[in-house]
């Protein structure tokens, strides 16, 4: 691929008041992207009218009933016109040289399917959000550096697991190839709805052979979880942990980390019978909970990704955990 076209997609759910300077930050860009895509997720604080009145250039897609994060994303996927896709979320802005830092990624590593980006936390901005997300062989993902104070440790462009889901780029051609791993043939798992859409997309391009790469001059800066967070992100992540690890692992990795799997997650329901007062700690246990009963779905749909998988059990065991400091 010689020639890169970018479409931006921004879901939105009721971040109005943090749209705006989102949507200046990616006019700024010295590199403007084929198209910016809003999908308004049936917002009810004026952000359809804001994006009209205000931001004319957007394209703009209403969503009539709410379906949360991943059924957002996946109509922002099949509006787009670009050949790579950049998700990139409402509560974030980036810094003028951000897609030109992902276009010279690709130009440069051919081989690379998709680039996280240097992720500082807003109010913070010598802090890390993430410079790139690893996963562990005990099915917990993480965020490389987060709340680390940036002292050059990540100023260096190296391959990682995936990126967050904040401000990423895909090669179209990369998210076309994983569509067979859901049964309606969208990009990310709409089951998963919220939370752990981007770890399960980031596993399932691993089972592919598909690499990432985090390109430190691609810099955005996250509100973190200003239009999230809560009692939902700890029943999401409650339930999705659990997805994740059993439909996404293959058996030769999966089997030997269950036992340490089954730990994690008995060790996160004690905490939370610790602080059970707390309407977090129940949404945690709550989806851990439902997490356990969508095991026969869970089951379901690991059959389509494992029979679509190439790399090897041995190969992605070596890549969990790697890159992290």
């Amino acid at each position: 691929m010689s020639d890169f076209s970018y479409s931006v997609i921004i879901p939105n759910y009721n971040g109005a008041r943090f749209l705006g300077g989102c949507l200046d930050s990616i006019h700024a860009q010295t590199l403007q992207p084929l198209e910016t895509i809003v999908v308004d997720d049936a917002s009810t604080d004026g952000s359809v009218a804001l994006v009209r009145e205000k931001y004319p250039w957007v394209r703009l897609i209403m969503r009539e009933k709410n379906g949360q994060f991943a059924k957002a994303c996946n109509d922002g996927f099949e509006a787009a016109r670009g050949n790579v896709l950049a998700l990139f979320n409402n509560d974030a802005e980036a810094e003028p040289g951000w897609l030109a830092a992902i276009d010279r990624s690709f130009r440069e590593r051919p081989e690379i399917s998709s680039v996280a980006c240097r992720i500082m936390l807003y109010d913070r901005r010598k802090v890390f959000h993430t410079a790139g997300d690893y996963y562990k062989a005990n099915g917990v993902p993480g965020n490389r550096g987060v709340w680390q104070e940036d002292k050059g440790q990540y100023d260096h462009a190296e391959e990682v697991f995936g990126g967050c889901g904040c401000a990423v780029a895909f090669k179209r051609e990369a998210l076309d190839a994983v569509r067979s791993d859901n049964p309606d043939g969208k990009i990310l798992d709409e089951s998963l709805a919220m939370y752990c859409e981007d770890v399960d997309l980031n596993l399932r391009l691993r089972l592919r052979g598909l690499r990432c790469l985090y390109q430190p001059k691609a810099v955005v800066y996250h509100r973190l979880s200003a239009t999230g967070g809560g009692t939902l992100a700890s029943y999401r992540n409650g339930r999705n942990f659990i997805v994740v690890a059993l439909k996404d692992l293959p058996a030769g990795v999966l089997l030997p980390n269950l036992p340490a799997i089954i730990l994690t997650q008995l060790n996160y329901a004690f905490q939370a019978l610790l602080k059970i007062r707390l309407k977090t700690e129940r949404a945690r246990l709550k989806g851990q909970l439902d997490g356990i009963k969508a095991i026969p779905d869970t089951l379901r749909r690991r059959k389509l990704v494992q029979a679509h998988r190439t790399a090897s059990a041995e190969q992605l065991a070596s890549l969990l955990e790697f890159n992290q400091k």
